[in-house]
């Protein structure tokens, strides 16, 4: 997995997981403004890397894995681990499996798992990765169609139509069926992280079992609502706001 860095000189240290269907340049509006004040870690993820020909595994796989990096690397704690929609569901079980102390967790429309029985959890992957699978296949046209919005300009939805266009089948079927069916510990480790679930006005709807989960399973969490966004909006839409929230985190 490679993983960029920007702005070593600083001590604090934030790891940035990116969402599925972009690539690690999703934090492109964010760096130049973190990278001031913190030291940034953007790992470009299997199956999302056009410099790696790999396949993505899976949320648990790729969480062991960045924490086995951190350790190997000698980073005595991060700051924070921040991760939108699927990136969230990586950056919890980041915090969950943490081998050196993480002090924030963010997931930003973090993607919780489902707790539904199994055999309608292969349906929904399945209705996922078809829908991926059209857009795949449609391009950028039947992205407007889909999209008709205007968060998102025709070179938005370009960038996301290349970045379909690379991914493998087993890369887009992984993704969608993991980061909903990922598993949490039943007994849940002892960590020192404070964790905080933001999420746009826009997708409250989406997010309700997301929440419930969130404050059930982790009553500490630290909720906050992005008014005027849609769901992965903060980084593309608000980088300004986005680092006076990360600033906040320990305030």
């Amino acid at each position: 997995m490679n993983i960029h860095e920007f702005g070593k000189e600083n001590k604090e240290t934030i790891l940035l997981i990116h969402p599925s269907v972009v690539k690690w340049d999703y934090f492109e509006n964010i760096i130049p403004l973190l990278q001031k004040k913190y030291h940034l870690l953007v790992p470009a993820l299997p199956g999302y890397d056009f410099e790696n020909d790999s396949d993505y595994t899976s949320v648990e796989q790729i969480a062991s894995e960045l924490n086995d990096w951190l350790k190997a690397e000698g980073y005595p704690e991060l700051y924070a681990v921040y991760g939108c929609s699927m990136g969230g569901s990586i950056a919890l079980m980041t915090a969950l499996g943490q081998k050196i102390r993480i002090r924030h967790c963010v997931m930003d429309g973090g993607i919780t798992p489902y707790q539904l029985p199994w055999i309608v959890t292969r349906f929904i992957a399945l209705k996922d990765y078809l829908m991926m699978m059209i857009g795949r296949m449609g391009g950028v046209g039947l992205l407007e169609k889909a999209f008709a919005t205007d968060d998102y300009s025709r070179e938005d939805l370009q960038y996301v139509a290349d970045v379909l266009r690379h991914c493998s089948r087993k890369t887009l079927w992984r993704t969608f069926d993991s980061c909903n069916n990922y598993k949490v510990p039943d007994l849940l480790p002892a960590i020192d992280t404070q964790i905080h679930y933001w999420y746009a006005k826009d997708e409250e709807k989406e997010r309700k079992k997301d929440l419930r989960y969130m404050k059930t399973k982790f009553p500490q969490t630290q909720f906050e609502v992005l008014p005027d966004l849609g769901h992965g909006g903060l980084v593309l839409q608000k980088p300004e706001l986005f680092v006076e929230m990360i600033e906040k985190l320990s305030v």
